[in-house]
C-alpha cells in the first residue's frame, strides 16, 4: 500500500502524461487487463480515460483493477485514473526505486 508521500510523488510524475489507454464500449475484459499489466511492466505508470461510451463508472474500472491484478490506483481525475505498478524486470524498474525510498 503506498504512503501519502508516495501518492503525491506518483500524481506529480503523471500530471504530464497523456491517457494510454482507453474504457470504451467492450468495457473491462481480461484480455485488456493483461494489455494493462504489460504497459506498466515497461511504464511502472500510466494514465486510463473511460471514454463518454463507456457501460461502466469510474469506481467500477478502479475495483475491477484492484480485484484482479497487483496494479494500485494512484489517483482519479474526473474519468481519468492514474495506475502503478512496480516492474518486475530490474532494467524497467525507473520510478519504484524512489517511491521505495520515500
Amino acid at each position: 500500500m503506498l504512503r501519502g508521500k508516495q501518492k503525491r510523488y506518483l500524481r506529480a510524475h503523471a500530471h504530464a502524461m497523456r491517457p494510454l489507454f482507453s474504457v470504451g464500449k467492450n468495457g473491462l475484459t481480461q484480455a485488456w487487463l493483461e494489455q494493462l499489466t504489460g504497459a506498466l511492466e515497461y511504464r511502472e505508470l500510466i494514465k486510463i480515460n473511460l471514454q463518454q461510451s463507456a457501460d461502466v463508472s469510474v469506481d467500477e474500472t478502479k475495483a475491477f483493477i484492484e480485484d484482479n491484478t497487483d496494479i494500485q490506483v494512484v489517483q482519479t481525475i474526473g474519468r481519468v485514473l492514474v495506475l502503478y505498478r512496480v516492474a518486475t524486470e530490474a532494467e524497467n524498474q525507473k520510478i519504484s526505486p524512489i517511491v521505495e525510498n520515500m
